[in-house]
């Protein structure tokens, strides 16, 4: 069909075994501040 318009989401969602975290608070903050920067530059 002409004009047809299609939008896909997909959102993917994992934990670790035993859902134990693994990001260790001593450095958590630094992690978000870089993966925040990460997703603002692209």
């Amino acid at each position: 069909m002409p004009n047809t318009f299609t939008q896909l989401y997909t959102h993917v969602v994992f934990a670790v075994k035993g859902r134990k975290s693994l990001i260790s608070k001593s450095w958590q903050e630094e992690l978000y501040k870089y993966i925040t920067g990460v997703v603002t530059n692209n």
